[in-house]
């Protein structure tokens, strides 16, 4: 029997052999074919087609729709676009430092936060400042990537920038020299009441992991007892920086984050490396829905390994990884190999790409998601993202809000304007923490916004229309017409009960945007976590420590 038992195992394993063999020789096969047979329409419709071909823009559109078919992440660059390539790896990019915006009302290009000591910054350059001219190209109706294209270059080179200044008329020319950018990855840390300490961490770019050592040593030997590490809004980057952080919290070798993909020499097992700096004190992790990839390694191994309490709203689920590969004519290819697994073993990609063809993918219903375990036993589960242990939505952008923000959306650019003539006004303003918007600033705000012909889709007035005509589709509408018609006066836009009614949420927009003008991005942070119930509800946990610990080993 025990020989009969081997001889049938032999047959089952050589009969699965041979499956495997015949499935890689069907493969080949069909690679090839496929392969000759787009060869051959090139070279046919390079010799019969009525007009000449571009090879680079008709294979590069095949190469993208071919692309196209997989995943978002994996991406073609060819050799003039190899910068933007770097610059994702090390947020680096040579230019003026500035952020920039369309002004719809005036067609312009105009100038919306110089990044702190930048060219930009160094040549006096201000919020609203118009772009009319590089050397001697026009600028008048040119798109943001165009005006960026050209204020971009190589490090060290100079151009002459025209600006015209709003709030005088006057126009202005300067010499610019370009300077490599980048943009900070912690670009404000500091201590809160109560001695919590608090690191805003933006994307995990080349050497990050030390910006963000350095802040937390300066602050405890200030006294910090507990800190807040801030990842909303962070899509990621390198995942060695990930796990540099991660190691500042837990013991040295410990396994953070594998990856696992076809090839094998591509699979990576990272640990930690050396002794960490603090194992017991509180921290808080700030999430969001726009959390992803870098970023939910760190939090989703911290709350792996019970090390941090996770607050927020569900991330956004990239459990992938991807690798660069060189390409013929100095080209490089973004592809997808890896997904990767945090320490319980789970990995939290929440969007299923195997039937991205003609673009249709779909979300990993919670229902098909698997049940894993933290090292204290605490249940987590794959396929959608790091859920929070402590779930606090953020509070959303009410739609007037939305509108007045949004550069491009409304000719009248009426919150750009006020902001500008605010600036002009105020040579100086309170500290970063502690600055607002007054009442009565508000109420010039409001007015120039009721005269200024401002209008927006009021999306309660267009889903009654909605309803409306569903109703009358179905036959309901004759039946509730007075319900209907009393609903309609009820909803009526009113954009002087709008503005007052989300009064509280457009100063605090307001307010951001006019800090960053005086104190640049790190005190608009500052600033943005006055109100912050999110930062609140992290700061209140950290203070009752028994409450913290209880999540963490329930």
């Amino acid at each position: 029997m025990k020989q009969l038992r081997i001889l049938m195992l032999i047959l089952v394993m050589a009969a699965f052999n041979m499956a495997m063999a015949q499935n890689d020789s069907d493969h080949n096969f069909e690679v090839k074919k496929n392969l000759d047979i787009f060869n051959t329409i090139y070279k046919n419709l390079d010799i019969i087609y009525v007009d000449t071909l571009n090879a680079e823009e008709v294979i590069g559109t095949g190469i993208k729709a071919m692309l196209r078919s997989l995943d978002p992440y994996t991406e073609y660059y060819p050799e003039e676009n190899m910068k933007d390539l770097k610059e994702i790896y090390t947020g680096k990019f040579a230019g003026i430092g500035a952020l920039i915006r369309y002004n719809s009302k005036i067609k312009h290009v105009v100038i919306d936060e110089p990044y702190e000591g930048m060219p930009a910054d160094q040549a006096g350059l201000r919020k609203g400042d118009i772009i009319l001219s590089i050397d001697d190209s026009v600028m008048t109706d040119k798109s943001v990537s165009y005006v960026s294209s050209r204020l971009r270059g190589d490090p060290g080179t100079s151009f002459i920038l025209k600006i015209k200044r709003p709030t005088t008329g006057k126009k202005m020319q300067m010499k610019i020299t370009r300077k490599t950018v980048q943009t900070p990855s912690v670009p404000y840390y500091g201590l809160q009441r109560d001695n919590i300490g608090y690191i805003n961490l933006r994307q995990f770019t080349d050497g990050c992991a030390k910006e963000v050592r350095n802040a937390f040593i300066e602050m405890k030997d200030k006294g910090m007892k507990g800190l807040v590490l801030d990842l909303r809004g962070n899509g990621g980057g390198s995942e060695s920086e990930a796990v540099q952080i991660v190691n500042m919290f837990v013991p040295k070798g410990k396994l953070i984050v594998s990856n696992r993909g076809k090839l094998k020499r591509s699979n990576i097992d990272y640990t930690t490396k050396v002794e960490p700096l603090d194992t017991i004190m509180p921290v808080v992790v700030l999430v969001s829905d726009m959390t992803a990839s870098a970023s939910e390694i760190t939090s989703g191994a911290l709350q792996d390994l019970d090390r941090a309490v996770i607050l927020g709203s569900r991330t956004y689920g990239k459990g992938l990884v991807q690798t660069s590969v060189d390409l013929p004519y100095n080209g490089s290819l973004k592809v997808t190999s890896n997904k990767y697994y945090i320490p319980s073993g789970r990995c939290i990609q929440a969007i299923n790409y195997k039937h991205a063809r003609g673009g249709y993918t779909e979300h990993i219903p919670d229902s098909l998601t698997k049940l894993f375990h933290t090292a204290h036993g605490r249940e987590v589960r794959d396929g959608g993202g790091i859920t929070p242990d402590v779930k606090i939505a953020s509070d959303s952008l009410s739609n007037i809000a939305y509108y007045l923000a949004s550069s491009g959306i409304d000719s009248t650019e009426v919150m750009l304007d006020y902001e500008i003539d605010y600036i002009a006004k105020h040579p100086t303003i309170a500290p970063a923490a502690d600055f607002e918007i007054s009442d009565a600033d508000y109420e010039e705000f409001k007015q120039r916004v009721l005269n200024s012909g401002f209008t927006y889709d009021p999306e309660s007035e267009k889903y009654l229309k909605e309803l409306v005509k569903l109703a009358k589709f179905e036959g309901y509408y004759d039946d509730a017409k007075t319900e209907f018609e009393q609903l309609e006066k009820k909803l009526k836009h009113n954009l002087a009960k709008d503005l007052e009614y989300n009064k509280e949420q457009i100063k605090k927009i307001l307010a951001d945007d006019i800090v960053a003008a005086y104190y640049y991005q790190r005190g608009s942070i500052q600033n943005s976590l006055r109100g912050d119930k999110q930062m609140e509800a992290a700061c209140k946990l950290i203070n009752d420590e028994k409450e913290f610990w209880k999540i963490l080993r329930p």
